[in-house]
């Protein structure tokens, strides 16, 4: 089976002791030369592990791929199964952003050393061959990210080298939050009024000057070939919403673009829940889940676009939405591996989740037969996004009516998402299937769904091209089409199109 997460999955990080240290203070007279390991914090902007190794004195970056993200996986703990971690098109993503980091660092003076290996091996070893001091890094909320940030320090400490942590994720820092991180509250609203009411988001750090980088003395590093990592070259399918380019570059770009050259945001509130085009949300989340950009300088943007253009409750949706982002970050950071469990946070066992690799099989191909469903599938696999509306009714179908472990469902987003973040991907999964921050009901009627969000059929035969002349009338429901109708709109269901895997007049969750 192809997605899932990481073997973190299996083991534990206290989640109460991950983040109660953070960058200790570094006497800059005994801090000569500082390496700075680069993370999900692929920028220049706003990165306080870079500007705080700048002002140290010699500063030298480095970033390693890590093998144990490409290549297949196993899911740990209760009922494991096999995933492949990363798919063609983050690793896609993530080379593009590497290589943009590269270059806005030599454009400074600076560099980047680049290996292909892990962490705990690669940032140790340019540490001991350049003699550092220090080593500045981002500190990240999810358990496997905690392990191989646990793995580093032992070994530099070993070294007498200090590992100085920064938190450099959110768009609220960490110590800025009105209680502990394990106090705060497991719903967003509270969590939202809470920050909002008694928490101030931090300045955008500018971008700091940077000495050259001694990166010849280990050598800077070429940028692996997916050949090298493991996975596929993927080609750009014209049909998907925007060709997400990696890299700081590209993420300010965008931003600017959505903001001020398209001036989208005076209308965002209205137009999130679209499902085809470039401009009915903003798509930063690529950006900011690589850490390509940083909330904090989104933030800062809407605020300049409330003061020049308008503000309304569209400007404030996108921030309503860095926090909901920001909720996952700290929910993970307070609860640790129980998020992974298949009751969830809430230790649910009342849930009869079902086994059946055929009916996933089926659901991860986009061939359910529900077009709604297999649209957002079919945008998936060929693109690597969904939007927000199209993921909601796609997990909903897998988790609420087909009853299948969510946990599949998570992973194998985890695979194909270029936008993809563990804390986002897994918590709101775990909010869909009901043993998450919420355990209400939240099952999706994915036919009523689509007849509101694509009421002309637009988004369905965009992506499953046998039901293009089926009218909007019927074409999220194809299954109710006559044998005469069937062949006067050119689609025989069962060989141009499935016949739908449960019984839709029914409930969804008797499966055919």
């Amino acid at each position: 089976m192809q997605g899932a997460s990481p073997s973190f999955r299996s083991g534990g990080v206290a989640a109460a002791d991950a983040f109660k240290s953070l960058a200790p203070v570094i006497d800059p007279m005994t801090a000569d030369t500082a390496v700075v390991w680069f993370r999900r914090d692929l920028r220049v902007h706003d990165n306080e592990a870079l500007a705080e190794a700048a002002a140290d004195g010699e500063v030298l970056p480095v970033y390693a791929f890590d093998p144990r993200e490409y290549g297949e996986r196993e899911f740990g703990g209760e009922r494991s199964f096999r995933y492949e971690k990363t798919g063609a098109v983050r690793a896609r993503f993530r080379r593009e952003s590497v290589a943009d980091l590269r270059e806005r660092l030599r454009e400074r003076g600076s560099d980047v050393v680049v290996r292909h290996g892990r962490p705990e091996e690669v940032v140790p070893a340019v540490a001991a061959a350049v003699d550092a001091d220090v080593v500045h890094f981002g500190a990240l909320p999810t358990p496997e990210e905690v392990g191989v940030e646990n793995a580093v320090r032992t070994r530099l400490r070993d070294l007498d080298v200090t590992p100085a942590r920064h938190w450099t994720h959110t768009l609220y820092h960490l110590n800025d939050l009105p209680t502990p991180y394990t106090d705060i509250a497991d719903t967003y609203t509270s969590f939202r009024k809470s920050v909002e009411n008694r928490a101030t988001v931090r300045d955008p750090l500018p971008e700091p000057d940077l000495p050259t980088a001694p990166v010849e003395e280990v050598g800077a590093g070429p940028i692996p070939t997916p050949e090298d990592l493991g996975v596929d070259e993927i080609e750009y399918d014209d049909r998907a919403a925007l060709r997400f380019e990696g890299g700081e570059s590209a993420g300010t770009e965008r931003l600017d673009g959505y903001l001020f050259e398209e001036d989208r945001l005076r209308e965002y509130k209205e137009t999130r829940n679209g499902l085809l085009g470039q401009g009915y949300s903003s798509k930063l989340s690529p950006w900011l889940n690589e850490g390509c950009l940083s909330p904090r300088r989104v933030r800062r943007e809407v605020k300049r676009y409330e003061r020049e253009r308008v503000a309304n409750d569209s400007t404030y949706w996108l921030l309503f939405e860095l926090i909901w982002r920001d909720f996952f970050q700290f929910q993970f950071a307070k609860h640790g591996v129980d998020f992974f469990r298949r009751g969830g946070i809430r230790r649910r066992d009342d849930i009869d989740w079902r086994e059946d690799d055929a009916a996933f099989r089926r659901w991860a191909a986009g061939e359910t037969g529900l077009p709604f469903v297999d649209a957002a599938m079919r945008e998936l696999n060929e693109t690597g996004y969904q939007s927000n509306r199209a993921r909601q009714n796609a997990a909903s179908f897998l988790a609420n009516d087909l009853r299948i472990d969510w946990r599949r469902g998570a992973a194998y987003f985890e695979t194909r998402l270029v936008d993809y973040d563990p804390a986002s991907n897994y918590g709101n999964w775990a909010y869909i299937a009901g043993v998450g921050n919420d355990s209400r009901d939240r099952r999706f009627d994915v036919v009523e769904q689509a007849k509101k969000y694509d009421g002309d059929g637009e988004y369905v035969t965009h992506w499953i091209p046998a039901l293009s002349d089926v009218p909007p009338s019927n074409v999220h429901e194809p299954w109710t089409l006559s044998e005469q109708e069937q062949a006067e709109y050119d689609v025989q269901l069962g060989i141009d199109y499935p016949e739908p895997m449960v019984d839709p007049e029914g409930s969804y969750r008797t499966p055919r």
